[in-house]
């Protein structure tokens, strides 16, 4: 009796500070969040609604506004995880259902070690080898054969729109890679067996039974090498040109949001400059939190739709 007594103590204690714990998370975000909007209160009560409408950034005349960061940030992010989605995928269909074992194994390391690279060696590597390539290789025959489209027009600059999303592509190929990996890992063998025994090709079972099982779990690892994208700093830095512009050519340069805070904020000589880099971040925040909401509730409409299963 005692010891049950003791049992049910126990149990309570670890709820609560389970609870504590995960209370302290939305706590955090919220002081966060309040210590942000009281920095950006000045650049608020300033420009309003023109600070997202707009796009002039001077410092000098202290007239601010974030359209080309955000059009920047939004569109590197998603024209990354297009190209990325499809390759990652297929890496992790490879690796679990179609390379022989060793070569699975050997793949998904070289996967996760490329997931543990700094983002500062990515964009290294992007400034000194990738951009060179694009503007001598790839730029000059996008421009020769695709200029009458508006995007890709301009000048071969090397860093521009185009660099940003390569080199966001293959920072999150490996993320995506790995969860989905494992994701299909999780699928039941009697499930494939099942669907070849029924006369299904590989694909054919891969397209009606794998995929299905696992589609929750895959959107998933989209969100999360999403997430990754947006919020990405030093490696698109080096890469996107820094101009901030407005410009359907994915060869122009470009700005980001993560990239004019890092560029910036060491150096800002007033205090509305530093408000309004602040309510850039404010505007990062709430774009990442708007994106993962939508994201969840695309997973939720998507696990209601195919109960195969939930990896």
């Amino acid at each position: 009796m005692q010891n049950s007594a003791q049992g049910i103590k126990g149990d309570a204690i670890f709820r609560g500070f389970t609870l504590l714990l995960a209370c302290s998370i939305i706590v955090i975000l919220l002081l966060m969040t309040a210590e942000m909007v009281k920095e950006s209160l000045p650049a608020i009560s300033r420009f309003g609604w023109r600070f997202i409408s707009g796009s002039t950034w001077d410092a000098v005349q202290e007239e601010f506004a974030s359209l080309p960061y955000l059009y920047g940030s939004i569109v590197s992010s998603i024209l990354a995880i297009l190209l990325a989605t499809p390759l990652s995928i297929g890496t992790a269909l490879f690796i679990t259902e179609l390379a022989p074992r060793k070569v699975g194994a050997a793949t998904a390391a070289l996967v996760e070690l490329l997931a543990a690279i700094p983002s500062v060696i990515y964009g290294l590597w992007g400034i000194l080898v990738m951009t060179p390539w694009l503007q001598s290789t790839i730029q000059p025959f996008l421009i020769e054969h695709f200029g009458f489209l508006p995007f890709f027009r301009g000048a071969p600059y090397g860093v521009s729109m185009l660099a940003a999303v390569f080199i966001l592509m293959i920072m999150i190929v490996p993320i995506i890679t790995s969860i989905t990996k494992e994701v299909l890992m999780a699928v039941p063998s009697s499930q494939k067996e099942a669907a070849i025994a029924l006369g299904a090709t590989r694909w054919e079972m891969i397209r009606m039974a794998v995929l299905p099982y696992g589609r929750s779990g895959i959107l998933g690892a989209v969100i999360l090498g999403l997430g990754r994208a947006i919020g990405e700093t030093m490696a698109v830095t080096m890469v996107i040109g820094n101009t901030p512009q407005i410009s359907l050519s994915l060869l122009s340069p470009a700005y980001t949001m993560p990239s004019v805070i890092a560029n910036e904020f060491a150096e800002t000589t007033t205090k509305m400059h530093a408000s309004a880099l602040m309510e850039i971040g404010l505007i990062l925040l709430f774009v990442t939190l708007v994106i993962n909401f939508l994201a969840r509730m695309l997973l939720w409409s998507v696990t209601r739709k195919w109960k195969g299963g939930v990896a």
